[in-house]
């Protein structure tokens, strides 16, 4: 028996890819190639065995970007990372569930977290990064969002950059779309669309942890815009309204809540929270529009204070509040 190689330590092995439906694609014949330690985990950077296929007649080729450990530890795609029971990035999934990602950003701790949840996954244990979320108004909101049917666009070709500069000459023999791209809106209400994949300028580790995603910052805005909770035209406004507050809430109950259910949020990025316990009224103040409009989303689906359901209203900007100040 060959003597183990100690630099390959911890590294991973696998048969087979954890993939969704759609990365996996319609073909029930698929063709896979697999290189044992072809490249480094997208987030753990440990080796492991990078597989590669073609989902589909005109499909481009697909491949796994993260192991298999972080793929389990947070239950995603080893190719698109999203989500494998709802289709949603993590972050939209993390911020209705109120999960919070303890995962360390350093090269050498991100291994050896990754090591420790494969031991506790291998030993049976439940590990941090599991979904832990009981709110059943979140799971509502997920069920609203999650797509139901495979989503084979999303493996088309990508738009050649060289059709786009009109220097493109191979014709239909061009392996890329020959296509203008449609600019995304910031209020569209469709999850399937085709910017779901890892963008070129998107760290994977930021996709894979929830941290500055631009398509789960379309896909929250959309549901908080169904529930009345629209961003402001006034990108100044990063001021949250609660109203009919329980007579005990004080600041400290205020800050508790936005700490449980939004976990992921940094409470620096909490620039002040105003009480005014005369009118049960509160105003959650952010240092920045992105937090604001991550509080919005993810109370969107209701929020409860001391057993009591609050209103959430997006606060006034400046301009209207002096306004109406003037005209009292």
């Amino acid at each position: 028996m060959p003597k183990a190689d100690i630099n390959k330590a911890g590294w991973e092995q696998s048969e087979f890819p954890i993939l969704c439906e759609t990365c996996l694609g319609s073909n029930p014949f698929v063709r896979m190639s697999k290189q044992e330690f072809g490249r480094s985990c997208g987030t753990c950077a440990r080796p492991f065995t990078v597989f590669r296929w073609n989902p589909g007649e005109g499909a481009r080729y697909k491949t796994t970007v993260i192991c298999q450990t972080c793929a389990k530890v947070k239950n995603v795609c080893q190719t698109c990372l999203l989500d494998l029971e709802y289709g949603l990035p993590t972050q939209v999934r993390d911020t209705a569930l109120g999960v919070t990602s303890d995962a360390p950003t350093s090269d050498i701790n991100r291994e050896y977290y990754a090591q420790n949840m494969e031991s506790q996954m291998e030993g049976g244990k439940k590990t941090g990064q599991q979904l832990k979320g009981t709110s059943m108004a979140g799971k509502e909101m997920l069920k609203q969002l999650a797509r139901t049917d495979p989503y084979y666009k999303r493996n088309r070709p990508n738009i050649c950059s060289f059709f786009l500069k009109g220097d493109c000459n191979r014709g239909d023999a061009c392996p890329y779309r020959h296509e203008r791209p449609i600019a995304a809106s910031s209020s569209s209400s469709d999850p399937n669309a085709p910017v779901t994949t890892i963008g070129a300028q998107q760290s994977i580790q930021d996709r894979y942890h929830g941290r500055s995603d631009g398509v789960a910052k379309r896909l929250l805005n959309s549901f908080a815009d169904s529930a009345g909770l629209a961003p402001p035209a006034d990108p100044t406004v990063t001021s949250i309204y609660l109203a009919h507050l329980p007579d005990s809430v004080d600041e400290t109950a205020i800050r508790t809540a936005i700490a449980q259910t939004l976990p992921s949020l940094d409470p620096q990025n909490i620039k002040s929270v105003v009480v005014i316990s005369k009118s049960h009224i509160a105003f959650a103040n952010f240092k920045d529009r992105d937090s604001a409009e991550l509080a919005a989303a993810a109370w969107a689906p209701g929020l409860e204070i001391h057993g009591k359901q609050v209103a959430v209203k997006w606060g006034r900007s400046k301009a209207k509040a002096a306004a109406a100040a003037g005209a009292s």
